[in-house]
């Protein structure tokens, strides 16, 4: 196929729930890369719940008839004249954070992720739902050769979101860590905290999600609204939920910290404050990451390479799997494979 050639794309054409298929599939063009830009042939692309939120009308759509898909392996099809380090045949990964201003006092400041002028994959530009996507090649990976695209795709967000928000939740070496929700990022963050030492409890409604969270290396696996069998040191909220976060606050121990690492979260319940808050306990957002965040993930990965657990779909299925995560039927991460 050349870049003048139609290929298909899924475009979110009305915001619905999942099960009445908000997704539609369309004929576009691939275009030609301008400037630093990137023409990516797509070979895998992770489904996020943060594309179900857009799908499902959760995050205001920022781009008409836009195509989810922010977790992208893929490899150059063709470099903008201003391109650098890239060529023809490189395997990358775009990620979430498409664009910075690169000037603002938070992109000085290696704060990048809070830069006013941010612009995301899959949400303010087309993403990687599609045959084809462009990318800004300043902002992708470059990946190994090694593993499965499918196996990669999942570590380009839900990796690299799951580092950071285990950087803010500030776990002290050795510590004892709840995830709340064990979706993708989770098993991921998972096996990350393992890793460097932790004993990691999981929090989680799921049945299934229980049983691959204790194959994980999980020291305990019980209800999200069940208390850990000890005190935690620090928490990662990742169901949307905001009911959860009094529950996971009052199993923090004293100085702990729960992290909250969706994009969209439903409505916190009134806090106590010396119920929940009292005795030095933190609650910290977390919003996207920065290109550095991903660099260190993807470097930790391949030091310790984790087990991606990965339910695989074909492009043409999208919406199929977009219904299947909406209702609970995914464990580990779904991925998007290419038709051809």
């Amino acid at each position: 196929m050349t870049t003048r050639e139609a290929g298909t794309a899924w475009v979110v054409d009305h915001p619905a729930p999942a099960a009445e298929h908000p997704l539609r599939r369309v004929h576009r063009a691939p275009g030609t890369p301008a400037g630093t830009e990137l023409l990516l042939e797509v070979r895998a692309c992770g489904v996020c719940r943060t594309d179900l939120h857009l799908a499902e009308g959760d995050l205001p759509p920022r781009l008409p008839r836009c195509t989810p898909g922010h977790e992208i392996v893929g490899r150059v099809v063709a470099c903008g004249p201003d391109a650098q380090g890239f060529a023809p045949g490189d395997r990358v990964g775009a990620a979430w954070l498409a664009t910075t201003c690169g000037g603002c006092r938070y992109c000085l400041a290696g704060r990048e992720n809070l830069c006013p002028a941010s612009r995301y994959t899959g949400w303010d530009v087309h993403g990687g739902y599609a045959d084809h996507t462009v990318a800004d090649a300043r902002f992708v990976y470059r990946l190994p050769e090694g593993p499965a695209d499918e196996e990669l795709a999942p570590l380009l967000c839900a990796g690299i979101i799951g580092y950071r928000a285990l950087e803010r939740a500030q776990l002290p070496p050795g510590g004892r860590l709840g995830l709340y929700g064990f979706g993708a990022s989770a098993h991921l963050t998972a096996q990350l905290a393992t890793a460097r030492g932790a004993t990691v409890h999981v929090l989680t409604r799921g049945e299934r999600a229980r049983h691959l969270a204790l194959e994980l290396g999980a020291a305990s696996a019980g209800d999200a609204r069940d208390a850990p069998p000890e005190p935690l040191d620090a928490a990662i909220l990742f169901a949307p939920v905001g009911d959860l976060v009094p529950v996971a606050l009052e199993a923090l121990d004293r100085g702990g910290t729960l992290a909250v690492a969706g994009i969209h979260l439903t409505d916190i319940p009134a806090l106590t404050y010396r119920r929940h808050l009292f005795q030095e306990r933190t609650v910290r957002s977390v919003t996207a990451n920065t290109r550095a965040d991903g660099r260190a993930y993807l470097a930790e990965a391949a030091r310790h390479p984790p087990v991606v657990h990965v339910r695989p779909y074909r492009m043409s299925r999208a919406d199929e799997a977009l219904a299947d995560l909406a209702g609970g039927h995914v464990t580990g991460a779904a991925v998007l494979v290419a038709d051809h």
